[in-house]
């Protein structure tokens, strides 16, 4: 292994990533489809659409939108269900150019291990629980409160033997109550951060943005609110990995990410204007350490308080 390469190895727990690229769910379809247009070889794992226990049909247009710089979204999940999903991209999954996560959703935490399992038969390699989905039986969103989201996280880690991340979201009151709520429960990292919530209202029609009105908020904006929640993580628990997530577009915002505590760094709006994004920033990344004389690791963590 050259030593470039080696500089851009990332350790996640109990996995060692070629790259600290990871493409993020919802992003790049099921994975499988997104090989012919992404460079996926440039990524150290990739993360298919979130998958629930039966099809979810989403919710009505228009549930995408422009906000500025960034973009609204309340898709709904659309997806078929563990079944259908399992059937048509299972046996597609070893042909993708990189190692494939299942990412699971569900209204309880039996739900989210049904997914789980139909995730890991397949042969994912990891499972991301996404908590960010609403609560269905109580209402609320799972991210927001620590003891439902341990639940959910419980509830998986006892169906799979696979590596567990959790998705966490910036909107949570104490980041680091439901980080370490979910790492106690088996988590091996978290995911910082899903999107946070946002609103935007059509002037001419005088209708909002999204037919549900509120939705996720992502894109270049989402990168300060999901860095603070890497920054809280890393500060008051060091030792667990993190995967930072939100506006990230360059390298430059990689590094930041690094330095502010994420082992990894996923990549997902940006893949709708470049879908080949990680190429680019794969090459400005190794640049960046050859110049510096440095690593993926060594930058991890790596920001100096004041």
């Amino acid at each position: 292994m050259s030593k470039i390469s080696e500089s851009f190895t990332a350790r996640l727990g109990p996995l060692s990533l070629r790259s600290p690229l990871i493409a993020a769910s919802g992003t790049v379809g099921s994975v499988v489809d997104f090989a012919a247009v992404g460079a996926l070889e440039h990524y150290g794992a990739a993360v298919a659409k979130s998958v629930s226990p039966v099809p979810w049909e989403g919710n009505p247009a228009p549930r995408l939108g422009s906000s500025g710089t960034g973009m609204l979204n309340a898709i709904g999940i659309q997806n078929p269900g563990i079944v259908a999903w399992a059937e048509e991209i299972g046996p597609r999954l070893a042909s993708a150019a990189v190692p494939v996560w299942g990412s699971a959703v569900g209204g309880s935490p039996a739900e989210f291990a049904l997914v789980g399992a139909g995730l890991e038969e397949v042969g994912v390699a990891a499972v991301e629980v996404n908590l960010s989905c609403p609560n269905l039986e109580g209402d609320t969103m799972f991210a927001l409160d620590s003891v439902a989201a341990a639940a959910a996280v419980t509830a998986v880690r006892q169906a799979v033997d696979v590596p567990v991340g959790a998705k966490l979201s910036p909107n949570a009151e104490d980041i680091v109550e439901v980080a370490a709520a979910v790492v106690d429960a088996g988590a091996d990292w978290v995911v910082l951060t899903n999107t946070a919530w946002g609103f935007g209202i059509d002037i001419a029609t005088r209708r909002p943005t999204l037919t549900r009105g509120v939705g996720g908020y992502s894109g270049p904006p989402l990168k300060a609110l999901a860095m603070r929640c890497v920054w809280q993580v890393h500060q008051a628990m060091p030792d667990v990995p993190i995967v930072g997530c939100g506006g990230v577009a360059t390298a430059e915002d990689v590094v930041e990410y690094l330095l502010a505590g994420a082992a990894a760094v996923a990549i997902g709006t940006a893949h709708f204007a470049v879908p080949r994004v990680g190429a680019s920033i794969h090459r400005d990344l190794g640049r960046y350490l050859r110049r510096h004389r440095t690593s993926v690791r060594e930058l991890s963590g790596g920001g100096i308080p004041w």
